[in-house]
């Protein structure tokens, strides 16, 4: 038997690798306190679980679902859009249902890449913008991006030759995982060189709800032009505590949103509809829940932030998402680092390596841990530090 040979160019996913060498530790009966993926502690808001609790009792929702998700389900995500960011999308054509937003990240690979082609990655970011091209055979250039720029992805001087191979260039801000915010003239500057180059515009906008110190994070659609090559990806995951639902949706350019529907309608049959009832009443419903949430991470990342400065650890205070960028003490490598935090402390934080070729030297430590593990993992971090 012989797999593709794109297999042989994809790294293993980075959080695979982690929870192998968590379970290791557990089953020697070892406390050991994950501070690497980003899966909210927190439950589900009881009137999402309701909604949920009802839909699945209806009939007609043990059936085929929509492909493109139920128009209810997407007028809902217009409507979150138009309330939240004052964008005005058209649900039967510029917004599409996903199964959790990393898939419709991947297959717009699919839609738009073909082998030797490129995509322009942040040289940190969310590991599926150059993995999805990888399994396409195609290739990944990575825009630098590093503390200097603000841990903005540079696309300044990007070689002539590999840009005209180039078809999506992707961006995340807030972003994931060193907390960066973008600025309104950083996204002008990026839709105007989308359009001169004839490139889609991928921004993966998951981070938008969990925000601190009264930033509102901004959607790129808002800026001008945006729309004309521009796709975003929404995840209800972060904000509504639902990462096991998966559920997201992409709106945007509707040629687009047409064209990652149609790779799905070929390879997927849909999201189920009685999940997609549930996050109409997330979208739509009482959103308090939501600020509460923050409020909570905010005090959190203040704990964190505060804790390892003291004991020396150089870290940024994020304006925004579940993450806390920490750099590595002199003399370690993000890898020795993370290694020796687990076989040592048995804290598991993520290696900044594993985002990108720029994430040396970076870990980055979640926020989704209760606030008494939170200290404990910082003073056993302390303990090696």
């Amino acid at each position: 038997m012989q797999t593709a040979e794109c297999l042989n160019h994809l790294a293993p996913y980075l959080f695979v690798q982690i929870d192998a060498k968590k379970a290791a530790l557990v089953d020697q009966g070892i406390d050991v306190i994950s501070l690497a993926v980003g899966d909210p502690d927190m439950p589900t808001p009881d009137h999402v679980v309701d909604a949920m609790a009802e839909a699945i009792r209806k009939p007609a929702n043990h059936q085929y679902p929509d492909y493109a998700g139920s128009l209810e389900y997407r007028e809902a995500c217009a409507e979150y859009m138009k309330r939240r960011f004052n964008v005005t999308l058209d649900p039967r054509t510029e917004v599409l249902a996903l199964i959790g937003s990393k898939e419709g990240i991947a297959h717009l690979h699919t839609a738009f890449v073909d082998p030797g082609d490129y995509v322009l990655a942040p040289a940190i970011g969310y590991p599926v913008y150059s993995g999805g091209a990888t399994l396409q055979s195609a290739n990944t250039y990575f825009m630098p991006m590093n503390k200097e720029n603000g841990f903005l992805a540079d696309f300044d001087d990007i070689p002539e030759d590999l840009l005209a191979k180039a078809k999506i260039m992707f961006l995340g801000y807030p972003n994931n995982p060193t907390g960066a915010c973008a600025t309104d003239e950083y996204f002008d500057k990026a839709i105007a060189f989308c359009l001169e180059h004839d490139l889609l515009l991928a921004h993966d906008n998951a981070y938008c709800d969990i925000c601190y110190d009264g930033y509102v994070a901004p959607s790129i659609l808002e800026r001008p032009h945006a729309m004309e090559c521009c796709i975003e990806f929404y995840s209800l995951s972060k904000s509504y505590n639902m990462t096991g639902w998966r559920i997201g949706f992409a709106c945007g350019n509707a040629e687009a949103v047409q064209a990652l529907g149609t790779v799905k309608n070929n390879l997927d049959s849909g999201q189920f509809t009685a999940i997609q009832e549930a996050a109409i009443a997330a979208l739509t419903g009482p959103q308090d829940c939501v600020a509460e949430m923050c409020a909570i991470y905010q005090r959190r990342r203040d704990l964190v932030v505060d804790a390892l400065r003291a004991i020396g650890v150089t870290c940024e205070s994020p304006k925004a998402t579940i993450y806390v960028w920490a750099k590595v003490p002199d003399g370690e490598t993000s890898e020795s680092f993370a290694t020796k935090l687990l076989e040592e402390a048995h804290v598991v934080v993520t290696p900044g390596n594993g985002y990108g070729p720029e994430g040396e030297g970076y870990v980055r430590i979640s926020l989704t841990t209760p606030d008494d593990r939170l200290l404990e993992a910082v003073e056993r971090i302390k303990s090696l530090v």
